[in-house]
């Protein structure tokens, strides 16, 4: 897939996210505790790409405002239309995926995003699982490396789970920890047709694997057997 023109954060992203992630920030710090482990993997002022096992709505709020920089996101189309959520998805500048379909004119944008230098925070398993365990992964990750040769940065994320609200109002000070893996390369795919599909597939679950090995048992879900530990 050929990208001609750089993508460009629009001014008033510029301006609001900064915003937004100290008020994230002090909600989740008023809520409960937070630990980041692995900042010092972040290849800051390169274009990557953030992998995170993806529980509950708590989850990309909670990347976004510890990240020390600025995350462009992607975000199933249906949420926007929720009260609150979808206003906050819109002031950040969450882009809309319809869960399920081909988007040629969105794959197109995050190739060009990740193309002109910024990092890109998805969720490989494509929705919240509701539970801990982690589901399998869809293959749209293994393809935007495909198209952009970039690495991938496993993030583990535990405690994000749907009571955590319900914890933090009884008084819990319940604990959100981020786990920032090393930078990973994906293998190259030069397969075609059913194999490169695959193949695909192959390193979806690769990305998982690594992810799978930052975060404790009971999260890992299909991805027990294949986890991968940091060295």
């Amino acid at each position: 897939m050929q990208i001609n023109d750089a993508y460009h954060v629009p001014l008033r992203l510029k301006l609001i996210r900064p915003i937004l992630k100290r008020l994230f920030r002090g909600i989740f710090h008023l809520l409960g505790r937070v630990k980041i482990i692995g900042k010092e993997n972040i290849p800051y002022g390169k274009p990557y790409v953030v992998a995170m096992n993806h529980v509950s709505i708590f989850d990309p709020p909670f990347v976004a405002a510890f990240w020390p920089e600025d995350l462009e996101i992607i975000g199933a189309e249906d949420v926007f239309s929720k009260p609150g959520q979808g206003q906050l998805l819109k002031v950040y500048g969450v882009i809309p995926v319809h869960r399920g379909d081909y988007d040629r004119g969105l794959l197109t944008k995050i190739i060009r995003i990740i193309k002109s230098g910024f990092p890109l925070l998805i969720a490989p398993e494509g929705r919240r699982s509701h539970v801990t365990a982690m589901r399998r992964a869809k293959p749209g990750i293994a393809y935007i490396i495909e198209q952009t040769s970039v690495p991938v940065l496993p993030v583990g994320l535990i405690g994000t789970t749907e009571d955590y609200w319900q914890r933090a109002r009884r008084g819990e000070r319940p604990l959100l920890e981020m786990r920032i893996g090393k930078p990973i390369h994906l293998p190259k795919i030069t397969a075609r047709g059913k194999e490169r599909h695959e193949a695909r597939q192959k390193n979806a679950d690769l990305v998982m694997s690594y992810l799978a090995g930052l975060v404790p048992e009971e999260y890992r879900g299909m991805y027990a057997e294949s986890a991968i530990s940091p060295t």
